[in-house]
């Protein structure tokens, strides 16, 4: 049982079982039948933000991310880490798998989006620049995953091109800080939330 707040929830590949995050420093695999627990998943030392399910057809791989820099990828079998990365310079509020499956994106309050490279084992791309200073709160691929887009605690949506590493275009709207964000199913579009109280679609 999680003693503290909970910040993400997601299903497995199976509608039956629900992985959640919590503020106590884990993340847990619930029977959505049962309401029972059925594994912890121990390894961040601070709270943890979000967790995100492989895209993999096995469904075994999930990735954590939380207040202790840390980004752990879990393999559920097993209730292990089988890669860590603590290169971001804050917490890391939000993670989100590459469409492939082999790379994925965290967010943080140093103000970068950060790849990193399962086969490769280490961190590929950061996507920064100096006039972004404020922490990234969401993050989501396109279809294609050429494109990274990022919702920001400056109340705007950035955009990244995956392959240059550039900024390609800043969305206004908002009237508070971007808090989520989601890209539609078929690409063509993607929403977001905001402390102002909107949620606004873009395409």
């Amino acid at each position: 049982m999680h003693t503290s707040y909970l910040s993400a929830c997601t299903f497995t590949d199976s509608d039956h079982q629900l992985l959640t995050a919590s503020g106590d420093g884990t993340c847990a695999l619930w029977d959505v039948g049962s309401s029972q627990l059925l594994q912890s998943f121990h390894g961040h030392q601070s709270d943890v933000m979000d967790v995100a399910m492989s895209p993999d057809e096995c469904g075994n791989l999930f990735i954590s991310g939380g207040c202790d820099r840390n980004a752990i990828v879990w393999d559920m079998r097993s209730a292990k880490h089988v890669y860590s990365y603590q290169t971001h310079e804050s917490d890391i509020n939000t993670v989100r798998w590459f469409p492939s499956g082999e790379t994925f994106a965290t967010g943080s309050d140093d103000g970068t989006i950060r790849m990193y490279d399962l086969r490769a084992d280490r961190e590929i791309s950061c996507y920064k620049r100096t006039s972004v200073l404020f922490g990234v709160n969401s993050v989501d691929f396109s279809i294609s995953g050429r494109l990274v887009f990022g919702a920001y605690n400056d109340y705007l949506v950035h955009v990244w091109d995956v392959l240059r590493g550039q900024k390609l275009i800043t969305l206004f709207g908002h009237e508070n800080r971007a808090s989520c964000m989601r890209v539609s199913p078929d690409g063509t579009a993607f929403c977001t939330g905001s402390w102002d109280s909107t949620l606004r679609v873009w395409a």
